[in-house]
C-alpha cells in the first residue's frame, strides 16, 4: 500500500472510531455528569488535604485543583478507568474474527491504534472539556496564559495516549495465550489507576519508591501530561525532557507489541493449518 493511501485508511479508521463514540449521546452526558461530580467530590478532599499539608509533592492548592480536574478530562480518553479496545480486540482472537482482522491490507496494530486515538479523540473533547470548565468556574486553578503551554500540554496528551493504546495493546494480544483476558484485564487496570496518577499524584508518592513510579510508563499517560501543563521542571528543557520520556516509552512499548503480534501472528498460522 502506498504512503498515502496508508494514510487516508488511517485517517478513516480514526474519523470512524471518533463518529462510533459520537452515537453514545446519552452515554455520553452521563460520563460528562459523573466526571464533573466526581471531580467536586476529589476537588474538596483535595482542599482538605493541602489546608493540612500546603506543599504536599511540591503542588500549591491551585496546581493540586487544577491536577483534579484536568485528570478527570484525560480519564475517558487515556481509558484510565476502563474502556478502550482491548476487551472488544479479546473477543475477537476468542471467537476467530481477529483471523478476517489480519487478512486486512492493513497493519493490525496500526489499524487499532487509529481506531483508538479517534475514540480518544471524542472522549476528550466531549468528556473532557465540559468537567474542566466547571472545575475552572468553581476554583481558583493553576491554568496557564502562555499558548505554548497548551500546546506542548496538547503533545504530552497525544503522547500519553499512545502509551496507553500500546500498553492495553500488549494487554489484549495476552487472549492468543489465555482462554479468559478478564483477569490480566483487571490486573492492567489496578495498575494503570495507581501508577498514573489517578488515584493520587505521583509526586506525592515517597522516597526511592515514587521515583521508581515516576519511572514507569503508566506516568506518561495522566501526571507527566500534568506536570506539562503545570510548568513542572518549567521551561522548554524540562518541557522538552518529559516529551521525550514520553516518546521513548511510546516507541519501546509500540515495539514490544509488533514482536508479541508476530508470535501471535505465528500462532494463528499454526493453529489454522
Amino acid at each position: 500500500m502506498a504512503g498515502g493511501d496508508a494514510v487516508r485508511l488511517y485517517a478513516a479508521v480514526a474519523a470512524g472510531g471518533f463518529r462510533r463514540y459520537a452515537t453514545y449521546g446519552t452515554a455520553t452526558a452521563a460520563g460528562v455528569f459523573t466526571n464533573t461530580v466526581f471531580g467536586f467530590i476529589v476537588a474538596y478532599t483535595y482542599i482538605a488535604l493541602w489546608d493540612e499539608r500546603p506543599h504536599l509533592g511540591g503542588y500549591d492548592q491551585a496546581q493540586a485543583l487544577t491536577f483534579v480536574w484536568i485528570s478527570q478530562s484525560l480519564l475517558a480518553a487515556g481509558a484510565l478507568i476502563g474502556g478502550g479496545f482491548q476487551e472488544e480486540m479479546q473477543e475477537r482472537i476468542r471467537t476467530g474474527d481477529i483471523a478476517v482482522d489480519l487478512y486486512r491490507p492493513a497493519d493490525l496494530q496500526l489499524w487499532w491504534l487509529a481506531a483508538d486515538l479517534g475514540r480518544a479523540a471524542f472522549q476528550l473533547l466531549a468528556r473532557g472539556v465540559p468537567p474542566t470548565i466547571a472545575g475552572a468556574l468553581w476554583f481558583d486553578l493553576a491554568l496557564p496564559a502562555d499558548p505554548l503551554r497548551w500546546v506542548l500540554f496538547l503533545v504530552s496528551v497525544w503522547l500519553g495516549l499512545v502509551v496507553g493504546f500500546a500498553l492495553r495493546y500488549l494487554v489484549g494480544l495476552c487472549a492468543f495465550w489465555l482462554l479468559d483476558g478478564s483477569g490480566v484485564n483487571m490486573m492492567s487496570l489496578l495498575v494503570s489507576m495507581f501508577c498514573s496518577g489517578v488515584l493520587l499524584p505521583l509526586n506525592v508518592f515517597p522516597g526511592a519508591f515514587g521515583e521508581v513510579v515516576r519511572m514507569l510508563p503508566w506516568s506518561s499517560m495522566l501526571q507527566v501530561p500534568i506536570d506539562v501543563l503545570l510548568g513542572e521542571g518549567s521551561g522548554a528543557g524540562g518541557a522538552g525532557a518529559a516529551l521525550a520520556f514520553q516518546a521513548a516509552w511510546a516507541v519501546l512499548l509500540l515495539a514490544a507489541g509488533r514482536v508479541l503480534q508476530a508470535a501471535a501472528t505465528r500462532k494463528v498460522v499454526v493453529q489454522g493449518g
